[in-house]
C-alpha cells in the first residue's frame, strides 16, 4: 500500500498521468518453457484411450509454472 501511495504522490507532483490495467486470462496467454502433460478431464476421454495424456502448448490455470512464466514474459 505504501508503494501505491508513493507512486501516486510522485505522479501528482510531476503532473504525470497514471494508468491501471488488468490482463484478463493472463496465465492462459503464456507459452511454457518446459513440457507439461496433464491427464484427460473426466468425461472427455475416448473409449480405449483413457490412459492417454495431453501435452500443453500454453499455460493452464493452476500450474506451478504460471506466475514465473507470466513474469518472464512481461519483463
Amino acid at each position: 500500500m505504501e508503494t501505491i501511495r508513493l507512486m501516486t504522490a510522485i505522479t501528482n507532483y510531476n503532473n504525470w498521468f497514471m494508468y491501471q490495467m488488468d490482463v484478463k486470462c493472463a496465465f492462459l496467454n503464456d507459452l511454457l518453457d518446459e513440457e507439461v502433460y496433464v491427464a484427460q478431464p473426466l468425461g472427455f476421454s475416448e473409449k480405449g484411450q483413457e490412459s492417454k495424456v495431453y501435452k500443453l502448448r500454453n499455460a493452464l490455470y493452476g500450474l506451478k509454472q504460471d506466475p514465473r512464466a507470466w513474469n518472464k514474459r512481461i519483463d
